[in-house]
């Protein structure tokens, strides 16, 4: 009788520890397919990435040819990165955003190509729209100087300026040129163009203030820090970029990104400040 109420004792306790392990895989199962549904481990993982000017964009630090000397790589190159997220419950959030970068190297002439576009919704609300595209070109003289042109725009529904485009041009400088480190400075003159969201128009003569620095801290993982400052009458406007890369595969790399962005004269009600960070999945090609 003793065995028997034993053996009964240890069917019993087995039992009830194959319950309470079906319990949690059900539990952690159910979590986690409730997080990717609904956008939650999407937003943990990317918090609003790719929010801001893809002309600094967020694949880019990935590219170790766009901070070297001279076109290394004659013909094109590119890449392109896309997110999207989801939430529900008390409020629904629907955000996508996509970017590309195409590259065109020949001789001593090096030029860049980047668009992107973000779009939100909340509750069947639009909140976010906003489409823009940059162009850089690069004419090499030596080893440390070089000239440059660069032209942007971007078109946005709900930001401090609807519409904003500048065209510029000038002389760089390689300050560090290494296998594993390069920097580069430049400034110039340009015109900027900038309607905010009421409607007024300003167009006068701008200044533009560029540092490119990456450092490859071994074959998979990279560092770049990008930083512009555009001066004109309407504002002043300033963007740095740090991004941490890591190569997984010769075409596919992830990256986190923190983006700071300033604005000297913002709409009213809003911040001069905005701060992004992100991550992103980059497929090259």
């Amino acid at each position: 009788v003793c065995e028997f109420m034993k053996g009964m004792l240890e069917m019993k306790k087995a039992a009830i520890l194959t319950a309470a392990s079906a319990a949690v895989v059900i539990i952690a199962t159910g979590a986690f397919a409730q997080d990717t549904l609904t956008g939650v481990k999407g937003l943990n993982d990317q918090i609003d990435d790719i929010t801001e000017n893809v002309q600094d964009d967020l694949e880019q630090g990935n590219d170790a040819d766009r901070y070297t000397f001279g076109a290394p790589n004659a013909g094109w190159t590119g890449s392109l990165a896309a997110s999207a997220s989801a939430t529900s419950g008390n409020t629904k959030n629907r955000d996508v955003s996509l970017a590309g970068r195409l590259s065109y190297g020949t001789g001593v002439w090096a030029h860049s190509f980047g668009f992107a576009g973000e779009f939100g919704q909340t509750d069947d609300t639009k909140t976010k729209q906003k489409i823009y595209g940059t162009y850089e070109a690069n004419r090499y003289f030596n080893d440390t100087t070089f000239a440059f042109a660069t032209a942007r725009a971007s078109v946005d529904e709900f930001g401090a300026l609807a519409k904003d485009a500048f065209i510029g041009f000038g002389p760089g400088m390689r300050v560090i040129k290494q296998d594993d480190m390069t920097w580069r400075i430049q400034a110039g003159p340009g015109i900027r163009y900038s309607e905010d969201q009421a409607g007024n128009e300003t167009t006068g003569v701008s200044g533009i203030v560029s540092s490119r620095f990456w450092y490859k801290m071994n074959d998979v993982m990279s560092v770049n820090n990008d930083t512009d400052i555009l001066t004109s009458d309407a504002s002043t406007v300033a963007t740095n970029d740090l991004g941490l890369n890591y190569k997984m595969t010769d075409t596919l790399s992830t990256r986190v990104s923190y983006r700071t962005e300033y604005n000297s004269d913002p709409s009213d009600g809003r911040k001069n400040t905005d701060n992004t960070l992100g991550v992103s999945l980059v497929l090259g090609f």
